[in-house]
C-alpha cells in the first residue's frame, strides 16, 4: 500500500473550482513534485494535505487511515513555507527547537536533535545567529531543519526556492536532494519551475486548471508526453502542423517531408486528418540526413549566441518557424539555407483535438 493516497479530491470556493478529480498515490521515500502554472491548483492540494484547507470532496489517506479532517498538528507532516516563516526574535537553534518544545520533548533530547539537524544542514557554527543575520540560502536551511526536526512522515514544501537567485537555487536543489536521500523522508514539493522539477523529482504531477494532466518520471514526461499541454509546459518545444499521410498507419507529413512515427500507430485519424507534430530544439541538427534520420531544408531567420549554444530560428519550406539549439562551433548565418536532420524517434505526434493548450 502507498504511504499517501489521495482519492477523487476536489475543492471549490463559492463558484470557483480550485481542484477537481485529484487522484494521486505517493510511495514512502518518494520525491514527488506538483508542477504547474499559477492558479493550477498545486498549492491548494498541498494545503489540503497539510490540513490548512478542507477539501469539498474526496479523501486523503496516510498508511490506509483517513486523515481528510484530521487537525494539521496531528498529521505528523513537516511544512516548509515559501517565505520560510522563521521567528525573527529566535536564534537558529531555537527556531529548530520550537516544534520540539511544542511536542514537549525533554531538554536533553531537544539539544541532541538540534545539534543533529544543524550538522545535517551545515549550520553548526551559526546556531546563535538570528534569521536577519543569515543569507537567503541559510534561512532556507533553517526552515528545512525545523520542518525535519521532529521526524515527520512527509515533508511538504511550497515553492521554497522561489526567492533565491539562480545560482543559489541550483545549490539548494542539490541540498534538498541530499537531504531527501539522507533522511529517507517522503517529499511532496510544489513549484512552477520546470527545470527545478525535472532536476529533483522521482515523479512529477503536472497540473492545469485544477486537474492533474499527467504524472510520471521526469524523463518520461519530457521525452514522451501524451498531451499538448505537458509537451509545451515541460521544457521548450516546437509545434508544427502535420497530417496523416496515407493508409500506412505510421506515416506522417510535416515540415515539408514524410516520415514514419509510432506515435500515430493505432490512432483513429484517417489519411489527410490534421495532427500536431512537436520536436525539441536540442533534437534538431544541421547537416545531411543519414540512415533513418529525417531530412529537410530550412532558412536561417536569426542566430543568437547563448554561451555554449547557438539558438537558431529556422523557417521551413511550409513557412513554419522552429527553434534549434546547436553547439556554438556550428556556424550558420541569417538568410542561409541549411540542411536539417532529426532522428524520427525524437519527433512527437499528437491528435488534432489536443493541439491547443
Amino acid at each position: 500500500m502507498a504511504l499517501l493516497v489521495i482519492d477523487d479530491l476536489a475543492k471549490t470556493y463559492d463558484k470557483v473550482t480550485a481542484l477537481t478529480g485529484i487522484n494521486l498515490s505517493v510511495e514512502a521515500g518518494e520525491f514527488v513534485t506538483l508542477l504547474g502554472p499559477s492558479g493550477s491548483g498545486k498549492t491548494t492540494l498541498l494545503m489540503s494535505l497539510a490540513g490548512f484547507t478542507t477539501p469539498s470532496k474526496g479523501t486523503i489517506r496516510l498508511d490506509g487511515k483517513d486523515i481528510t479532517h484530521v487537525d494539521p498538528e496531528d498529521r505528523n507532516f513537516g511544512f516548509v513555507f515559501q517565505g520560510y516563516a522563521l521567528f525573527p526574535h529566535l536564534s537558529v537553534a531555537n527556531n529548530i527547537a520550537f516544534s520540539l518544545r511544542v511536542r514537549k520533548w525533554e531538554k536533553a533530547r531537544i539539544a541532541a536533535r538540534v545539534a543533529e539537524m544543524l550538522s545535517l544542514v551545515g549550520l553548526d557554527n551559526l546556531a546563535e545567529r538570528k534569521p536577519r543575520e543569515l543569507s537567503g540560502g541559510q534561512q532556507q536551511r533553517v526552515a528545512i531543519a525545523r520542518a525535519l526536526a521532529f521526524g515527520p512522515r512527509i515533508l511538504l514544501l511550497d515553492e521554497p526556492l522561489s526567492a533565491l537567485d539562480r545560482m543559489l537555487r541550483e545549490t539548494m536543489q542539490k541540498e534538498l536532494r541530499r537531504l531527501h536521500r539522507e533522511t529517507g523522508v517522503t517529499f511532496v514539493y510544489v513549484t512552477h519551475d520546470q527545470e527545478e522539477a525535472i532536476a529533483m523529482s522521482d515523479r512529477i504531477a503536472v497540473f492545469n486548471h485544477g486537474r492533474i494532466i499527467e504524472i510520471g518520471p521526469p524523463r518520461g514526461l519530457y521525452k514522451k508526453p501524451s498531451t499538448r499541454f505537458v509537451a509545451g509546459f515541460l521544457g521548450e518545444n516546437n509545434f508544427l502542423s502535420g497530417q496523416r499521410a496515407d493508409d500506412d498507419e505510421t506515416m506522417v507529413e510535416a515540415f515539408g517531408t514524410r516520415f514514419g512515427s509510432t506515435y500515430v500507430k493505432g490512432r483513429r485519424e484517417r489519411p489527410g486528418d490534421s495532427l500536431t507534430v512537436w520536436v525539441r530544439p536540442e533534437d534538431i541538427r544541421i547537416g545531411q540526413a543519414t540512415g533513418d534520420e529525417i531530412g529537410f531544408r530550412a532558412t536561417v531567420v536569426e542566430n543568437s549566441f547563448v554561451g555554449a549554444l547557438e539558438r537558431i530560428l529556422l523557417r521551413t519550406a511550409t513557412g513554419e518557424e522552429m527553434v534549434a539549439t546547436l553547439r556554438s562551433e556550428v556556424a550558420v548565418a541569417a538568410g542561409q539555407v541549411v540542411d536539417c536532420r532529426i532522428d524520427p524517434s525524437a519527433i512527437g505526434v499528437l491528435p488534432n483535438e489536443e493541439s491547443h493548450p
